[in-house]
């Protein structure tokens, strides 16, 4: 076969791992359907292939080929499925069948090294040995047993106190069920949990018994952090650690990371194929005068001890191979074929693990890279009036954006506003500091006070990256929420990016494709926030929040909480499209942090409406009905739903009207009085509703959703109601 043979095979390979997106992995549950999808998908686009390419190219392959190229794209299908993570018989997840939390005590050897999370714990990856547990609840008799399986481990944060891999551990915690995502936008922990194999979790109280970790690279990485940190402190010194080798070295305060999301520089905070470049042009600069042979060993060795040094991410070891592949060819003195080397590395990489198909990293690798061989050459041309060294800084930033940013639209649902202009500015000063800080690092590895003083040279130019951060996104609407762009919609304008790429008259209308491709984006978006009438009902702990979307205003009825509002409600307005809120009502003593993410144009308490009775935004209506306890009367639609806001049950004299739907804690209520009021839907939010409720809900006919079972809760006047997410295996 020649290469045009082996290219087919390799896109055939990476086709069928993406059709495993009809399984929704990590999802266990599979079906015949999804099945016949994926073979009818394979098949048809197979056959489809051999009739048009040939017709188009004279040397294409034909006949048998293609059958061959669809057998292997279906044998990536089964590949991926074999190594689909799965918890066996002995897995420690399958002690929660009965219970989903338990005190335990387990013991195992640390998979990675801690990390400070969101929460101010340290995380770390656990490979279990065994579990010490009571037999009963009742009883102080334990019972040890051996187990398998991996767990996502959290502990108390002490300073200068981590733990790494290798190292033997004893905790104490609860061992617990991870939940699904209750909120759409939300993280979904199960989900992400299940991808790196793992179906539970512990929350360590205290650290029993620790041994000694082995020798391993984080030895190194610990040197050169404590070297660039001496005489920077927080944030710079980690900030540096971070640019230099990427950011599995170094916890960066969750004050920096935020700030550079935002600012569309989070790519910089990992090491990537930037770094490795910077690192391969020293190498080749400072062996210019050795053979070309010696040049590719030092340089292979340079990258695999990179490798090493940054814990081997995805976009490292890309990198990396892409790398050796260019030193492979200046030692041949040929000229290396950097898209047949691109896609050589994908399929290496997605054979040693498919998994990694879906990995948000690793697919915004990829197509950063492709990005700077397809588009960033033609950009340069065009800027060819600029100076050589200003052109990339200027090409690079928008080449990747336009490739990029489609998949992190449907990721993410919000755009950052000035990110390529920020990334053309601050070029310079991240090539600057990367450097440096590779060099210090370098240094710091024989000589930690040469390391530090390296590193103090980078004080004032990273100050000034963060200072440029700040600039932009403090400046107005330097993020907006776009709503969740479709995958349909997606894969349309890669197909519209690659037609453009590899078709002439496409090329020639590129303006055109382009207009109709961004077409295609806005319009749904406008045309839903003019036309959608919608109440969703959020579990925000404590309390709840009702978000009310009436034809592009916005009301949020908030009862929850500062972490609750910034891990729940902000995610769920950001996928909503929602930039700017009408109207935030308050019921709680807590004050809302809403105007830290979101525009809010008023926020009106509990005392303000308590005072008014009965308030009107657009044409949603909130009347309070009683005090104590605390019951809200909402008219949207022509629909009334009503609100217990506080206790359980409201005093008997004062509803004998009908409503459409009551909304309460979940408590027990009084028979009589869901009889006078003859709700139609029941909504609780709660994690359990009382068993004797749930029989006089189905006794009475009235359809009952609740939290806890089905996630956030939606209604519209056409659709009805809704569950956005019904979470499974819940022990209700």
């Amino acid at each position: 076969m020649n290469g045009t043979h082996w290219t087919i095979i390799c896109l055939s390979y990476l086709v069928g791992l993406l059709f495993t997106g009809v399984l929704g992995f990590p999802d266990s549950h599979r079906s015949g359907l999804q099945w016949i999808v994926i073979v009818t998908g394979i098949s048809s686009l197979s056959l489809f292939l051999a009739v048009i390419i040939p017709k188009r190219w004279p040397t294409a392959p034909r006949g048998k080929f293609w059958l061959g190229a669809a057998m292997v794209a279906l044998s990536a299908v089964v590949y991926f499925q074999l190594r689909v993570p799965y918890p066996s018989q002995n897995d420690i997840s399958q002690l929660l069948k009965k219970s989903p939390s338990q005190t335990v005590i387990v013991a195992g050897k640390v998979l990675t090294e801690s990390r400070l999370n969101a929460s101010l714990r340290q995380s770390f990856w656990l490979q279990v040995n065994s579990i010490t547990q009571k037999i009963t609840p009742q009883q102080s008799k334990e019972e040890t047993k051996e187990v398998t399986g991996k767990l996502y481990v959290t502990v108390p944060f002490y300073p200068d106190k981590k733990y790494y891999p290798g190292q033997s551990l004893t905790i104490e915690g609860i061992l617990y069920k991870p939940s699904s995502r209750a909120t759409p936008g939300s993280f979904n922990f199960k989900s992400y949990l299940a991808r790196e194999g793992a179906f539970s979790g512990l929350k360590g109280q205290q650290i029993i018994e620790e041994g000694q970790p082995p020798w391993g690279f984080w030895l190194l990485r610990k040197r050169i952090v404590r070297s660039q940190s001496r005489w920077l402190g927080t944030p710079v010194g980690p900030l540096i650690s971070s640019i230099s080798i990427g950011r599995q070295a170094v916890d960066l305060p969750e004050d920096i990371r935020s700030l550079f999301n935002k600012a569309g520089l989070a790519h910089i905070l990992a090491a990537s194929g930037f770094q490795v470049v910077l690192l391969l042009g020293v190498v080749i600069f400072f062996t210019r005068n050795l053979s070309p042979d010696k040049q590719l060993w030092i340089g292979v060795g340079v990258l695999i001890f990179y490798v090493g040094l940054t814990g081997i991410q995805p976009s490292v070891s890309r990198a990396a191979l892409m790398g050796i592949g260019g030193l492979i060819g200046l030692v041949l003195d040929r000229k290396v074929n950097r898209l047949g080397s691109w896609l050589l590395v994908a399929v290496l990489l997605l054979l040693f693990n498919p998994l990694w198909i879906w990995d948000l990293g690793f697919q915004l690798s990829f197509l950063a890279t492709f990005s700077l061989i397809v588009t960033v050459p033609p950009l340069e041309q065009k800027l060819d009036f600029l100076p050589p060294t200003i052109s990339p800084m200027i090409a690079i930033p928008i080449g990747v954006s336009v490739w990029t940013l489609p998949l992190l639209m449907q990721s993410f649902s919000v755009v950052a506003t000035y990110s390529i202009l920020c990334n053309i500015i601050t070029a310079p000063l991240v090539t600057v500091i990367s450097l440096g800080g590779m060099l210090s690092a370098a240094v710091a590895l024989l000589f930690p006070l040469g390391g530090s003083a390296i590193a103090w040279l980078l004080y004032y130019p990273t100050l000034l990256l963060i200072a440029i951060a700040k600039f932009f996104v403090n400046l107005p609407a330097s993020s907006y929420a776009v709503g969740k762009l479709s995958v349909g919609v997606m894969v349309l304008i890669y197909v519209g990016l690659l037609a453009i790429w590899l078709n002439r008259w496409c090329q020639k209308h590129g303006k055109v494709i382009s207009l109709f491709l961004l077409t295609v984006v806005v319009v749904p978006i406008v045309i839903s926030r003019l036309t959608l009438v919608q109440i969703t009902v959020l579990e925000t702990q404590p309390h709840l929040s009702i978000v009310i979307q009436d034809r592009g205003r916005v009301m949020v009825i908030n009862g929850g909480d500062e972490a609750a509002e910034k891990y729940s409600l902000v995610p769920f307005l950001t996928v909503q499209g929602v930039n700017q809120i009408d109207s935030v009502i308050v019921f709680d003593e807590q004050k809302s942090t809403l105007e830290s993410y979101l525009g809010v144009k008023q926020v009106l308490n509990r005392e303000q409406l308590l005072k008014d009775n009965k308030i009107s935004v657009g044409k949603v209506e909130i009347e309070v009905i009683n005090v104590k306890p605390m019951i809200v009367q909402l008219g949207v639609a022509d629909h009334k739903w009503l609100w217990l806001t506080q206790g359980s049950q409201p005093p008997d004299d004062r509803f004998r009207e009908s409503v459409d739907v009551l909304l309460w804690s979940g408590k027990r209520l009084n028979a009589e009085w869901i009889e006078r009021v003859k709700p139609k839907i029941g909504i609780a939010v709660s994690r359990f509703v009382e068993a004797k409720t749930r029989r006089l809900f189905q006794y009475q006919g009235i359809k009952l959703y609740w939290t806890g079972k089905d996630g956030a809760i939606q209604w519209t006047p056409k659709g009805g109601f809704k569950t956005s997410i019904i979470t499974e295996d819940q022990d209700i």
